[in-house]
This record gives C-alpha cells, sequence and structure tokens, in this order.
C-alpha cells in the first residue's frame, strides 16, 4: 500500500540542481539563462525546487570552481560536451540534498500525502473520515487500528465503536467517537480535539484526557499544558484560513505554508493586526486583501518570490 517515490518529482530536483551547477560554474551563456526562466516560469514545481535550490549555494560553494576549471581547460568546440558530464557528477550532491528536503524518504513511502497547497479528504473503510493539510502525509493500517502521521497535519473523526490510534514521535493518541485536529511542528506535537475526547499517551510523563475544546502539545519529555481554543480555528478543513487578531507576522507564517515558493515581509509589519476568513485555494488573493486592508504593500518579483513592505503612503489606506 505504501506509494513509490514520485519519479517526476526526482526529475524536478534534479533539473534544478543541474542548473544550479550550469550557473554556478560561469559557463551559462543568455540563452542558458532564458531557458531556465522558462523552465521557472513552467510550472510551479520547478519554481519552488529553484528557489531551494537557492539556497545550496554556500552549502555547497566549493562545487562551482572544479566545475568551472574543469570546462576551461579544454578547447571551446568541446565545451558542452565536458560541462554536460561535468554537471552530471556535481549535480548528484545537491540534487540529493534537495531530493531529501523536499520530499524525505518517509514521506515517499507515505500511503496517503499532499503537496504544498493541496488538500485531501478520505472516506476510511470503517467510515472514519480523515482530512490532510498542506504538505502531510500519513500511513494508513486499518486492521491494527492506527494511522501514523508521518509529516505535517490531519483532521481524523472517527465515528463507530472501535478506537483508531493516532501514532506519531511524541505518543500515540486514542480517538473513539471524536474529532481530532493534530499537527506535527519541529519539536512538538499540537492536539485539538474538535467533538468529544481522546486519550493521549505521551512518551514521557502520565496519560492523560483531553476534551472537547481543549488542546495541549505533546513533546520529547512529555505534555504540556493544556489550553482552550476555539473549535472554529481549525478552517483549513473547509479550505479557509481563519484569524481574529492575530498579529500579521503569525498570520503570514501561517499562509506561507500553503504557498510554495518564498513569502518575505520587513520585521516593521510583524505586529499589524489581521481579522478575517481567507480562502486558501488562492493565496495570491489573499496578500492582495492584506494590501487593501492593512498599511503594506505586496512586491512580487516573480509569482513564488513575495515580499510584503511598509506601505509608502499610509495614508491613503483608510482601513
Amino acid at each position: 500500500m505504501r506509494a513509490a517515490p514520485s519519479s517526476e518529482t526526482r526529475e524536478v530536483a534534479r533539473a534544478a540542481a543541474q542548473w544550479l551547477a550550469l550557473l554556478e560554474s560561469g559557463a551559462a551563456d543568455a540563452d542558458d539563462h532564458a531557458r531556465l526562466q522558462h523552465w521557472r516560469n513552467s510550472h510551479s514545481q520547478h519554481e519552488s525546487a529553484w528557489q531551494k535550490a537557492q539556497l545550496l549555494r554556500q552549502r555547497f560553494s566549493a562545487l562551482p570552481s572544479a566545475l568551472a576549471l574543469a570546462t576551461l581547460d579544454r578547447p571551446d568546440p568541446s565545451r558542452r560536451a565536458v560541462l554536460k558530464r561535468a554537471l552530471g557528477v556535481a549535480a548528484l550532491v545537491p540534487s540529493a540534498w534537495l531530493l531529501s528536503r523536499q520530499l524525505p524518504l518517509e514521506v515517499w513511502r507515505a500511503d496517503l500525502q499532499t503537496g504544498t497547497g493541496e488538500h485531501r479528504k478520505l472516506s476510511l473503510a470503517d467510515g472514519s473520515f480523515l482530512q490532510l493539510n498542506t504538505a502531510s502525509a500519513v500511513n494508513i493500517d486499518l486492521g491494527a487500528r492506527q494511522v501514523t502521521l508521518v509529516r505535517g497535519e490531519m483532521a481524523l473523526k472517527v465515528g463507530g465503536s472501535a478506537p483508531l490510534t493516532i501514532h506519531g514521535p511524541y505518543g500515540r493518541i486514542v480517538v473513539s467517537r471524536c474529532e481530532v485536529c493534530v499537527r506535527l511542528n519541529e519539536r512538538d506535537c499540537r492536539v485539538s480535539v474538535v467533538s468529544g475526547s481522546v486519550q493521549l499517551h505521551p512518551l514521557q510523563g502520565p496519560q492523560l484526557v483531553l476534551r472537547e475544546g481543549q488542546r495541549v502539545r505533546l513533546r520529547a519529555d512529555g505534555a504540556g499544558e493544556i489550553d482552550a481554543f476555539d473549535v472554529l480555528l481549525p478552517g483549513w478543513r473547509d479550505g479557509v484560513l481563519m484569524a481574529q487578531n492575530q498579529p500579521l507576522g503569525d498570520f503570514l507564517r501561517e499562509l506561507s505554508r500553503y504557498r510554495p515558493g518564498l513569502l518575505r515581509w520587513e520585521p516593521e509589519l510583524e505586529t499589524l493586526r489581521v481579522t478575517g476568513s481567507f480562502r486558501l485555494d488562492n493565496t495570491d488573493r489573499v496578500l492582495a486583501l492584506l494590501a487593501a486592508s492593512l498599511p503594506l504593500e505586496v512586491h512580487s518579483r516573480t509569482r513564488y518570490w513575495v515580499t510584503l513592505v511598509p506601505q509608502k503612503n499610509p495614508s491613503k489606506n483608510t482601513a
């Protein structure tokens, strides 16, 4: 039932690594730059992979010099052939890094996964209902009555009498006749109960029961403090990102999870406040709405490289 790695994803990452090696070699001409731009513009996945490739410049800074020397010692007519062979070798390391960063091995092998900005819904054979948020992956074993969250965020609604157990790196969550949202972060796992109650079994510390309207963070050293949350807030289940007087910086960090490429903003914008419900199927429109209601401007270098800056003449904005 495990899915094989996507050959398309591997090819895109490999192509981005080869473009990086070509540009860093110093051998790229105007036609090469034009072809690269065309490749980037042809698909959002290409641009996303290219932005990741930019982060390799310092990490693999030793590669370009060696690659350039290999081509300079050859007569010009054979330059392209030598460069092509050199790129094939030089791209192996950054390509492998890109692949592992873009889709780790455990995500490749996951039974169900989503890409950036994608949202999936699935009715399980036992009548349970599973939803995956952006850039998420799970493994499903109904025979063992368990779901393993590999990456990202999921919502699980169990209506039958037989419970399902959600496994994660920080413990187990036993779900029976309730709905729960589970989000795996870099250093913890956030569990929020939308309805009913769940039993939590942290890796460390005592077990506990989490009830409707409550949430908690599971960490390697056990469960944190239980606090309340608005059960309407996990709006991603309906394709909506909701904010209630939220700092703009926090809102943008959340929004960036649904956008390929880079979304940046000036530090002065962090403390502006946002309230509203925003459709996640068009994040460009969300940015436009922010610009219409807050003293900021959207500067797009490309569709996948966007920066928000303070508005030059805030008096024009009446919001």
